[in-house]
């Protein structure tokens, strides 16, 4: 049978509002998670082209002004308080960067326990809510005495 007489099928199937409703949700679904991977590699490309365009800037830049400095017989000598300072700063803000990063990642890692844990209660909050509806349609249906 081809794919379009199924796909005829399964629309004929039903025009209950839920049925038409659940089946394009999971359509939907279906192509997030087939594009995902393709999203994700191409923004790690990005974000690697990304950082591969910053380095080789700077790099050319400093080879720019060290040729111009040579060239123009300018000392590019530093007092050691200065490389002191140059060298501690560069610490601190790559100490500080790894921290943000450690933290951002805590941040994912609780943040994807936490959707697990709804992902895996879901039917339970769904089985609540059944029952929490029945005893109100019990309550508010008329009884035939």
């Amino acid at each position: 049978m081809s794919t379009q007489t199924k796909t005829t099928q399964n629309t004929n199937q039903s025009n209950n509002v839920f049925a038409i409703y659940k089946q394009n949700v999971q359509k939907y679904f279906d192509s997030i998670t087939k594009n995902t991977p393709q999203y994700f590699q191409a923004t790690t490309h990005f974000q690697e082209e990304c950082m591969k365009t910053a380095q080789k800037s700077f790099d050319a830049a400093i080879t720019m002004q060290q040729e111009f400095a040579q060239k123009s017989g300018v000392s590019t000598d530093i007092p050691s308080a200065a490389k002191t300072v140059i060298v501690d700063s560069n610490k601190q803000i790559i100490q500080a960067s790894t921290i943000q990063n450690q933290i951002a990642k805590t941040v994912i890692d609780a943040t994807t326990q936490n959707m697990k844990s709804f992902n895996d209660n879901v039917e339970a909050f769904t089985d609540l809510n059944k029952n929490i509806i029945q005893s109100w349609i019990t309550t508010f249906t008329p009884t035939n005495n």
